[in-house]
């Protein structure tokens, strides 16, 4: 970051050196891009363990997420990131479920699918409505592997969809052959 911006960003061995979000701006063909050096994220974050909530909450208005994973221990950073993430409501590499919940204000629930439901059932659909207090809705539903955490993330209504890009630091220190297993892994 501190050469593509000409802001300075701690760096060093050790994990968890950025202590404080660090703002910087990229030109590209004349589009500010502004890019920002987070703080690490630990296990509990979601909960307001160290500065996660501070850390999370910036990173839900970004538009590309890339996370900085050890590739000496990259595959259980990669979760545990992910979870906290998930727990906050950003989701990562996933698109906006193909749900609708319409709200009505009398009629029951009434409910249609366009592709055959495979992880959830009226039954299911009917009792997570009826979790929220949502007595009279029609539903929607045109994504043939809906499952109940999507039915969820569309009742909520307060998820976001961030793109996100893993890249590994510390190479070196890495053998080739886990270098090529981990070149298979997507994003």
């Amino acid at each position: 970051m501190s050469k593509l911006t000409g802001t300075h960003s701690e760096a060093s061995e050790i994990d968890f050196t950025t202590l404080t979000t660090v703002p910087g701006t990229l030109k590209v063909h004349g589009a500010p891009i502004q890019i920002l050096d987070l703080p690490g994220i630990i296990e509990g974050a979601n909960d307001g363990r160290g500065r996660g909530r501070q850390v999370i909450a910036v990173a839900r208005t970004c538009n590309l997420i890339f996370i900085v994973l050890d590739v000496l221990k990259p595959l259980g950073d990669k979760k545990l990131i992910e979870t906290e993430l998930e727990g906050f409501g950003i989701r990562l590499n996933k698109q906006p479920p193909n749900i609708v919940v319409r709200k009505k204000d009398r009629g029951g629930i009434a409910i249609t699918n366009t592709v055959p439901l495979t992880n959830i059932d009226h039954d299911e659909i009917k009792a997570i409505l009826s979790e929220y207090r949502i007595n009279n809705a029609d539903v929607a539903i045109r994504q043939p592997d809906a499952t109940a955490d999507d039915l969820v993330d569309v009742i909520e209504g307060n998820r976001v969809y961030i793109p996100a890009l893993y890249v590994l630091n510390k190479v070196r220190s890495c053998f080739i052959d886990m270098s090529a297993r981990l070149d298979t892994r997507p994003d």
